[in-house]
């Protein structure tokens, strides 16, 4: 029994220990910093890297096995740089203009990032910054003062803070901005209920801001998202006329949590991040997601298609903006629906059991 407890906490030792091998040091302004940084294990040339800045009190640990860091890389050929902010009394807290801090967590980031670009070989062309929360603050702020230094920013459930706002950006940025309305810790409209106070900017100011900056004109293209999953939210996204790319992903009910799974939401953070940043139309990912695949026939069909499906089911066809536009339930076998009434144009058609394919259409 004692040998196997000796085992046991050996094991437990090595695991702590891969863990904390992972963090790098790094001495800024005399002071001691941490970060993990993921390369990929395979690669060709530079590459480019991602900043991921965490939030309020977050440790970057349990924050990389979360966001599942060294598997991204690897997935997208990207450096991950995940940097640790100091504790500034309540907690680890980067300095984006919500207090006083005399902390130069901007020079920091910069120092990093050059040290690492000739370390590790990655492009200077390619950098971008994303991050949640307090981490959105901060990477607003990074737009905003060194934009010339990064390609694209997502700051997700952070605001421009009341100071930064004062500042003009050093050039436009390309930016998406992912925000809830129900946030209640960093809300829609720039106040707090958690904190009791206006932290900064609201969501519709903040995009004002940016369109000022990156010389934006015009009415906005919204597109509501197909609302494929039972996650009581909704996707909405804004694509602005701009020189440089402004983007924003409202969730109507949104919380103030970074929605992973692809599976369990119609949006996953990451996946609609990475696909900005890469410069992909994010719109049309979305519209055409990896489906289980569900037999309709004809496609594309004048009206009249049919289903087949193996268990009594309930079947669902959304439109283009993601309403639901018809809905059947079926028997085992084939059936039919009538569609006849529907304009031309993209549907997707789902039953319950999560079989999904996409129908044109057209007269």
């Amino acid at each position: 029994m004692q040998k196997k407890l000796i085992i046991s906490a050996l094991v437990l030792t090595m695991g702590l220990n891969l863990l904390t091998a992972q963090v790098q040091h790094f001495t800024w302004q005399n002071q001691e910093r941490e970060y993990i940084i993921h390369t990929p294990a395979s690669r060709t040339g530079s590459i480019p890297v991602m900043f991921y800045l965490h939030g309020l009190t977050v440790q970057i640990v349990p924050c990389d096995q979360e966001y599942h860091f060294a598997e991204l890389s690897d997935e997208l050929g990207w450096a991950i740089v995940v940097p640790q902010a100091l504790n500034q009394g309540i907690g680890t807290m980067w300095s984006a203009g919500l207090s006083n801090s005399n902390i130069d967590d901007v020079g920091f980031l910069l120092a990093l990032l050059d040290t690492l670009t000739i370390q590790y070989d990655l492009n200077p062309d390619s950098v971008f910054f994303t991050g949640f929360s307090m981490g959105g603050f901060m990477t607003h702020r990074m737009a905003i003062e060194h934009g010339d230094r990064i390609t694209a920013c997502a700051p997700v459930s952070g605001l421009i803070a009341q100071p930064m706002s004062l500042e003009t950006p050093v050039v436009p940025v390309r930016m998406l901005h992912v925000h809830g309305t129900q946030d209640y810790v960093v809300g829609y409209n720039g106040s707090s209920t958690v904190f009791g106070a206006t932290l900064g900017l609201g969501v519709e100011a903040i995009l004002d801001y940016w369109q000022t900056a990156n010389n934006c004109s015009g009415e906005p293209v919204i597109d509501t998202l197909p609302d494929l999953h039972d996650d009581g939210l909704r996707f909405v996204h804004y694509t602005y006329n701009c020189g440089t790319d402004l983007q924003l992903l409202k969730v109507l009910g949104g919380a103030h949590s970074w929605y992973h799974s692809a599976q369990q939401y119609d949006v996953a953070y990451m996946d609609v991040i990475c696909r900005f940043f890469k410069g992909e139309d994010i719109v049309s990912a979305i519209h055409t997601p990896e489906m289980n695949p569900l037999h309709v026939s004809p496609n594309p069909a004048a009206g009249l298609v049919s289903v087949e499906v193996d268990e009594p089911s309930v079947i669902s066809v959304f439109d283009a903006q993601g309403q639901m536009v018809e809905q059947q339930e079926v028997e085992p076998g084939r059936s039919w629906l009538d569609l006849s009434r529907l304009p031309n144009g993209l549907y997707i058609v789902k039953d319950q059991r999560g079989g999904t394919t996409k129908v044109v259409l057209q007269r």
